[in-house]
Formats: C-alpha cells, structure tokens, sequence
C-alpha cells in the first residue's frame, strides 16, 4: 500500500497542508491576478469534509490566502508561517522603513515586503539591483530570501513554513500528514514533516522550482491542476 493510501486510509488522523501561489493558484506575472481554479476549490472543500486538519501556509497574509482560496472549514497561516509567532509584529516598523528606502515596487504582506522581477526589462540588471537590497537588509538586521522572480524580506524570527506545520499538526494531535508546494519556502514546510509516522512531500515542479525543492520530494506533479487531480485520490 502507498502512503497515499495509508494516508487516505484513515483521514481522521491526518492533515493535508499546502502552500497556495504556484501551488492551487497557477503563478501569474502580478500576485493581484491570481486565482485559484473552480476544481480545486471544489476538491478542497471535499477534503475538508473527510480529514482532521485542513490547512494553506502561504506566503500571503492569512487574510489574503483565505480571500483567494476561498474555502471554509480551512486553517490559514500567512507569511510562511510568521503569523504564528508573536515575536515578529514586533519588526513590521523596521522592515516597512527599509522598504520605504528602495528604490523598487513593494508589495506589502504585513509582516514581509516583497519584491517582485517578473516584470522587469531587464531580469539580469533587476537581479544586481535587488542583490544589493539583499545585502543592505542583511546588514540591517533583516533575513533576505529570494524565491521564484522575487526577493521578500522577513523578520530575524525562527518562524517558518516548518514551524507553521509542526504547531498545526501538534496542535492537532496528528502525525500523519502531506504538504505541498512549489518554491524555495516550501522547503521549510517539508522539514516540518520529518519525524511523523507518515509525512508526504509533493512538490509542483516548473521551470522556476528550485531543485532541492524537487529532490527533497516524495511525489513530484507538474502543475497545480495536476495537484488537484493528486488530492483527488485522498
């Protein structure tokens, strides 16, 4: 029996954790297009139904990855988990300061800035100008993380997709669960699995994946659609 199938055997005692853009929502060139397709939210709302936690760890504020996904009866953690952790309110002034001090489209997600390159003229010189903002947020204190065609900056926390997963699932009482997801954060929320009695890595490989990402997998599928058909069999 495949752990899918040990996993969907007894759904009571297992959760399914997903990251939300890139992940449900196909990536768009603006985050503020994204949409998460009718038959995921229809397989979403299905699962709900079957197992003991349902829950979307996303990149979003909370608020903002409920207002896309759409789906009640679901758990959302924004900010890669950082919502979960009292301590990073308290770097939201300091890291909005930086941001005001770039020279470069903000995107404001509370608790981290992001800056996004998809749409840049020049995606080599974009990539040196925002190595420097990595640097100067480096220097100032601030944790710079580039992912697919963005640089975000979070607060020095240890706060994470990982530690997002461990609280849900120990608050939960589970020790079986899967996540999935598609961009170098989700590496996190794959170490967040290590230890249970059946953890499930998906990751939903592109062009802009990394590769750890897919080489940490369990169960690599090639778009969010074919994600969708995956859960369908939970």
């Amino acid at each position: 029996m495949s752990a899918l199938d040990r996993l969907a055997e007894h759904p009571e005692q297992a959760a399914i954790l997903l990251d939300v853009d890139g992940t449900l929502a196909p990536i768009v060139r603006r985050p503020d297009e994204a949409a998460v397709p009718e038959a995921a939210r229809t397989e979403l709302a299905r699962l709900v139904g079957r197992y003991a936690l349902v829950a979307c760890i996303s990149g979003r504020t909370g608020d903002d990855a409920h207002r896309l996904v759409g789906v009640e009866g679901i758990r959302y953690v924004g900010s890669h988990g950082l919502e979960l952790d009292p301590d990073a309110a308290k770097w939201s002034e300091e890291i909005h300061r930086f941001a005001a001090g770039v020279d470069w489209p903000v995107e404001d997600k509370g608790l981290t800035v992001s800056f996004h390159y998809r749409e840049a003229d020049d995606e080599e010189a974009a990539l040196e100008y925002l190595g420097e903002v990595a640097e100067r947020a480096r220097a100032a204190g601030l944790v710079p993380r580039f992912g697919r065609k963005v640089l975000e900056i979070r607060p020095p926390v240890h706060a994470d997709k990982g530690t997002a997963v461990r609280q849900l699932l120990e608050e939960s009482g589970l020790r079986r669960a899967l996540f999935a997801g598609d961009d170098t954060t989700d590496l996190d929320g794959f170490r967040g699995l290590d230890g249970l009695e059946i953890g499930i890595r998906v990751a939903v490989s592109s062009d802009e994946a990394p590769e750890e990402l897919v080489a940490a997998a369990d169960l690599v599928v090639s778009s969010p659609a074919e994600l969708v058909e995956l859960l369908a069999r939970l």
